[in-house]
């Protein structure tokens, strides 16, 4: 069982910028991605970012030039660093571990407004 913990959520106004972070509880190279996922109210939880194990990272057209996924294999932690926030991302951000299993985390608020 691994779990997920994510931190770094918060209320931010339109252009300001919040850093994320998914700790695992066990090494993430168990996992072949994490992925960094987001749901605002009334809509679909959708893929905003992801980092193979390999270290490949691909950023959604939502978020391209403007959020960047990283990791500290040493800490088990992957981070998603977002700048230029505007207000249509606010949403809960989850991260999700993709191997033989699947894992979600619990959910951090993002909150973009003035």
């Amino acid at each position: 069982q691994v779990q997920l913990v994510e931190s770094g959520g918060g209320l931010v106004q339109p252009g300001g910028s919040l850093r994320l972070s998914c700790a695992a509880s066990r090494t993430i190279f168990r996992f072949y991605a994490v992925g960094w996922y987001r749901q605002a109210p009334g809509k679909q939880r959708e893929l905003v970012a992801s980092i193979t194990s390999g270290g490949t990272t691909t950023v959604a057209d939502s978020g391209k030039g403007r959020f960047t996924i990283s990791r500290d294999t040493a800490k088990n932690t992957v981070y998603l660093q977002m700048n230029s926030l505007k207000p249509e991302d606010t949403a809960v951000y989850y991260c999700k571990g993709s191997g033989m299993s699947d894992y979600w985390g619990q959910g951090t608020q993002v909150t973009v407004s003035s």
